[in-house]
């Protein structure tokens, strides 16, 4: 049975850690939720370490700098991880091999340059990534669509279906489907990987809810805390992502009810009706230990 809470602060000292969703939990892709952050900067006031687990396929600089524009206070988390640093990690390692056919904005260029520091040491010691047509390609690399705000998945289906027939692994640097800026729903690398899928391309995945941001975000936390054996809890509107991700690392869950799905929940986004959540959940297959309206 699920637990609605009503602020994080009801959990008390049960936690060490959160591992917080950005968008649609902390902001909204163009503003910070202020009741979010501030209970995120509570948090951190009794002692609590914040990483902020993002499937955003751009390296930990870049959520840091779109963070500090949108006004997002320093003190409100302590690292950021990225399944875009997860799916560099593995790029350098030659996952999809060394020529690659990129599918992706201009914003998300930074993502074959900028490595975090427990990154640049890799980057280093490998032999280098290049980006080619599609037809010289050994695979893909895929952090979302050119043009995410007039794009559909349906624009890439003649290239998606070359590229299968050229055989090529596409490496998903977010595996999100959809996300909400403001008001307009946007589509995510992800959705490009399952169009890849239905036509019997092969995907890796690296971003929440597969193991590897979790790795790198428990090194990171070691990181901060000396290796302290630390109880996380996972903060998420996304049940396939955040919630399933964290329950199979053994991780307890606060689903975010009033984020991607706040529709199916009754019309108070700040208090969903708890028998429409457990049919909700119920349907999925899925539980979580708790469920709040809005983070706060």
């Amino acid at each position: 049975m699920t637990e609605i809470i009503a602020s994080l602060a009801d959990l008390g000292t049960r936690y060490d850690a959160v591992f917080c969703d950005l968008w649609g939990c902390l902001h909204d892709g163009k503003t910070p939720f202020p009741a979010a952050v501030a209970a995120l900067q509570a948090f951190r006031s009794r002692g609590g370490k914040v990483l902020l687990l993002t499937n955003a396929p751009r390296p930990k600089s870049s959520i840091v700098k779109q963070l500090d524009g949108m006004g997002v206070p320093r003190d409100a988390w302590d690292e950021v991880v990225s399944s875009g640093d997860a799916t560099q990690s593995a790029m350098l390692l030659g996952a999809v091999g060394r020529k690659v056919y990129f599918i992706g904005a201009l914003k998300d260029e930074p993502f074959f340059t900028d490595f975090a520091d427990d990154l640049a040491e890799l980057a280093a010691t490998q032999p280098k990534i290049t980006r080619v047509p599609l037809n010289e390609a050994h695979g893909i690399i895929c952090t979302g669509l050119k043009d995410d705000l007039t794009e559909t998945p349906d624009d890439y289906r003649a290239a998606l279906l070359q590229c299968k027939i050229n055989g090529l692994p596409m490496l998903c640097a977010n595996p999100d489907i959809i996300v909400d800026m403001g008001h307009q729903r946007l589509y995510c690398a992800g959705a490009l990987a399952e169009a890849y899928e239905k036509l019997g391309g092969s995907v890796l995945y690296f971003g929440k809810p597969h193991p590897p941001i979790y790795d790198l975000a428990r090194r990171r936390l070691d990181a901060l805390t000396g290796g302290k054996d630390c109880k996380i809890l996972a903060v998420g509107d996304g049940v396939t992502t955040d919630i399933q991700g964290g329950l199979s690392e053994d991780i307890d869950t606060l689903f975010v009810t009033g984020g991607i799905s706040a529709a199916d929940f009754g019309p108070d986004f700040y208090n969903p009706n708890k028998d429409l959540l457990e049919s909700w959940l119920t349907a999925r297959l899925i539980s979580t230990p708790y469920a709040i309206g809005k983070l706060r």
